[in-house]
């Protein structure tokens, strides 16, 4: 590294402008071979994890997809939604080129100068339903995140066409498109557990009116163990679905304890968790678990999950049917859009968000 950038990157007002404001992102400080972590990444020491949390004999359920009209699947999954919260699944139908092609892709836009991204940048791109960044919040957090993403809301095919980077555009359109029978697969399991037979329209757009999809992007870090890829947080979706690469680093909660366990990554397969919303949904029954990405000293790592969620201005709150024994409800009724912004206008903070939605 020459002296200037060097100088540069010793200011702490200069590596904001050069990671946050310029576009450059983390990875633009790994690709320069930073050998120090930068102290804005620098984790308290309770957000660093340590391997005595760590359960290595333990791993969340694999669960085979094949015969999925089978009611033993069913209950697999129904049951790895109420006590693990997530699960993985293999032979779900989405082909495997399908899969590597939004993974190359990814690491095409990664690999297009900083200038590029950055007109993808809160700002500058051309709609809100696009947008590139780095970290979670970096304007509300203490210690940063090591991890760029781009995010698409997604509106239709159209607005896509006219607004995604053309460079990874078609391949995340697909991989979208394609896993859709697999989210709704998922959905009709989970809800008839729920005594709730048939997806109407009303339903639909409950569970999965609108998607989110993020092509994320951890590079090689020095001093790994002093920061995060992610932060402990539950997403605030319905579902997650989850393509990882072969790298690893996705740790999840164990259920009512302060361990953790890894994810490892399977070939073809996808992560699938329960989000907030269906934990309020189903009054939870069905729960939405912390989890948090480790840093990579070794290797850059990508992911690509598409977050199901409700519409933006549907309510959320306990079913109707889950209630209908006289269950009394945990949550109440709020707007999707006021559980998510509350949810974004702070660092990641375990799973406190839906303390939010809690009755009083």
């Amino acid at each position: 590294m020459d002296l200037a950038l060097s100088t540069i990157l010793s200011d702490s007002r200069d590596i904001k402008k050069f990671v946050v404001d310029e576009g450059h992102g983390v990875k633009g400080l790994s690709d320069i071979g930073l050998q120090t972590l930068p102290k804005h990444y620098i984790q308290p020491p309770q957000e660093q994890i340590s391997t005595s949390t760590i359960l290595t004999e333990e791993s969340i359920p694999v669960i085979d997809m094949s015969n999925s009209n089978e009611q033993i699947v069913a209950d697999m999954i129904c049951n790895a939604a109420e006590k693990w919260g997530f699960f993985q699944i293999v032979n779900h139908g989405i082909p495997m080129q399908v899969l590597e092609n939004v993974k190359n892709a990814t690491h095409k836009f990664y690999g297009l100068p900083a200038e590029e991204k950055k007109k993808y940048s809160k700002g500058e791109s051309p709609t809100n339903n696009v947008r590139y960044g780095t970290s979670f919040s970096p304007q509300a957090e203490k210690a940063l995140e090591w991890k760029d993403w781009l995010s698409f809301f997604y509106v239709s095919d159209e607005e896509a066409a006219a607004f995604w980077p053309s460079i990874c555009r078609d391949e995340a359109l697909e991989y979208r498109k394609k896993s859709e029978h697999v989210i709704k697969k998922l959905l009709e399991i989970l809800m008839k557990r729920l005594n709730i037979t048939c997806i109407d329209e009303t339903k639909e757009s409950l569970l999965m009116g609108s998607t989110r999809i993020n092509l994320n992007y951890y590079p090689k870090c020095p001093n790994p163990d002093l920061t995060i890829g992610v932060g402990r947080h539950s997403d605030v979706s319905t579902l997650t679905i989850l393509l990882q690469d072969e790298i690893g680093g996705l740790y999840v909660r164990k259920l009512d304890t302060d361990f953790w366990i890894h994810v490892p990554p399977i070939d073809g397969s996808l992560v699938i968790n329960v989000g907030d919303a269906l934990q309020i949904l189903s009054n939870g029954r069905y729960k939405s678990i912390e989890h948090r990405v480790t840093a990579n000293g070794n290797n850059n790592r990508i992911s690509v999950p598409i977050f199901v969620n409700p519409k933006p201005s549907d309510e959320i709150g306990p079913l109707a049917e889950v209630l209908q024994n006289g269950e009394k409800p945990i949550y109440k009724q709020l707007l999707y859009s006021e559980y998510v912004r509350h949810f974004y206008k702070k660092p990641h903070d375990g799973k406190e968000t839906i303390d939010f939605a809690k009755v009083q």
